[in-house]
């Protein structure tokens, strides 16, 4: 299971979000408070892209099935991304920009990762399809 690449690509997802989580977590909770109203939306965002990830690196047997998991996961980060750069446009400009782009940069980092996991995976399907052929 991990010795394929598309696994290392979603671990590297699961990474990402994780560590993202704790970091707007925190980053959140010091900010002022009409920040805090959104801190829970994105921290859900943000476990919930980890939990489809981890998801679909369980599935590895069967690759249809991750396969629809990534392309989830693909639409609720390009949402997700959306939602954060509406929020980045009306936050207020006394936060430094390194503590509003935070959040911006892993949903751009997962979407990578997951396109370069679903190539993976389709290589995959193509290689055992082309191998039960000559059977």
């Amino acid at each position: 299971m991990i010795q394929r690449i598309q696994s290392v690509y979603l671990f590297l997802v699961i990474l990402a979000n994780v560590i993202a989580t704790f970091t707007l977590g925190e980053l959140l909770n010091k900010v002022a408070s009409f920040i805090e109203n959104f801190e829970i939306e994105y921290v859900i965002y943000f476990l919930l892209v980890a939990v489809l990830s981890l998801w679909s690196l369980i599935t590895f047997k069967k690759r249809k099935f991750q396969l629809k998991i990534g392309r989830l996961n693909l639409f609720v980060n390009f949402v997700a991304l959306g939602f954060l750069t509406y929020w980045l446009l009306i936050l207020p400009g006394e936060i430094n920009f390194s503590e509003k782009g935070i959040g911006l940069v892993i949903p751009v980092i997962s979407i990578v990762f997951i396109v370069l996991a679903q190539k993976a995976i389709k290589r995959d399907d193509e290689l055992v399809k082309s191998a039960d052929r000559f059977r």
